[in-house]
């Protein structure tokens, strides 16, 4: 059996792709944490299940945010505990691991994210940017000599990037994602409904009726939600409406847009030619916004092209990229056990430090 695993470590979600068998995990990056014991009661979709429903005796944490480790010590559990359904010690003795990671991270957290991969699964580790696994796992051909353009929306951060020759030449990172998106909604219900609703509900609510743009009274979507009157501190159920999104969503998404164009007028000409051409790609968690290729294709005006699998995008790229590497046709060196070493050192430090 193969031993090549992916890992997309996202913000919302981990999924992982195992080569021979596809996405094998796909939940909530959330674990639970006893804090008189310290120990993880639950994690996942488990976990996740429990955001706003606990005692004052567990904490529901998301170990990741903005893209990135927050918290080391729980990101490297809840991996393990991931890791461990899908690993057969027989079988899985020294797998390969390909994780993504935004574009704009830097060294420290780079390294954060090998040495959590390293001690869940005891694999060579590879990382590579987020947007380039994406655009691979949407049918991008990345490694051609033209230029292939990608806004990928997670959790934590929207990454922008034109890749060319298996190279990104020009990128932009930005913190208005989906947790801003949730966030977004949960102040404009509370300024114009006077509700307090919590995160968890915003996301569902976003996921039911979000809309990037108006629309007509008769095609909007409706959703009921129930939060706190900031009135009369008694509980209320409002009627949301599909343009109460498009509102909350305006001004995230114009910040997504106004990235995008920073990009674009950074591209070579002739890299801009092929971008007209071919369109850029949208994937994510975000690309499932009703209608936001068509808000951002006119904002643009370029085609903006929604994938068949936005979530799915940087998971499915994650085996692709892997195949890549294996057979040279991307070349990533293995690290030195002098690095490997120094890695470990490095690691070593932290924890004694705390």
């Amino acid at each position: 059996m193969s031993r090549e695993i992916g890992i997309d470590l996202g913000t919302a979600n981990v999924l992982i792709h195992l080569k021979g068998r596809g996405i094998v995990v796909n939940e909530p990056a959330v674990v639970a944490v006893d804090i008189n014991t310290n120990e993880i009661v639950a994690y996942g979709q488990e976990a996740y299940d429990m955001i706003g429903r606990t005692p004052d005796s567990i904490n529901v944490i998301h170990p990741l945010e903005g893209g990135v480790i927050s918290d080391y010590d729980l990101a490297e559990a809840m991996l393990i505990l991931f890791m461990r359904r899908i690993q057969n010690n027989s079988l899985f003795s020294r797998p390969v691991i390909l994780i993504c990671a935004p574009s704009q991270i830097n060294d420290i957290e780079k390294q954060s994210l090998i040495e959590t991969a390293e001690r869940a699964s005891g694999g060579i580790v590879y990382v590579e940017e987020e947007t380039k696994v994406a655009a691979l796992g949407a049918g991008g051909n990345i490694m051609a000599p033209k230029g292939t353009m990608v806004i990928d929306i997670g959790g934590g951060t929207s990454d922008i990037a034109v890749i060319s020759q298996g190279e990104i030449v020009n990128s932009n990172s930005l913190r208005q994602a989906g947790d801003y998106f949730n966030q977004a909604i949960v102040e404009f219900v509370k300024e114009k409904y006077h509700l307090l609703i919590g995160d968890k509900t915003a996301e569902q609510v976003k996921i039911a009726i979000s809309s990037a743009v108006l629309q007509p009274e008769e095609d909007l979507s409706y959703y009921d939600v129930n939060g706190l009157d900031l009135v009369t501190r008694l509980p209320k159920a409002v009627k949301l409406n599909s343009n109460d999104m498009a509102m909350a969503l305006a001004e995230p998404l114009e910040a997504v847009a106004q990235a995008t164009e920073s990009v674009l007028k950074k591209v070579r000409p002739e890299l801009l030619a092929d971008i007209v051409e071919s369109g850029i790609l949208l994937t994510g968690g975000g690309a499932l916004i009703d209608q936001l290729d068509e808000y951002l294709s006119g904002r643009l005006e370029i085609s903006v092209i929604k994938v068949d699998q936005p979530m799915n995008s940087v998971a499915i790229g994650t085996g692709l990229m892997l195949e890549l590497i294996q057979s040279g046709e991307f070349e990533k060196s293995k690290p030195s056990r002098w690095q490997l070493f120094k890695r470990r050192l490095q690691q070593f430090k932290r924890r004694l430090m705390g």
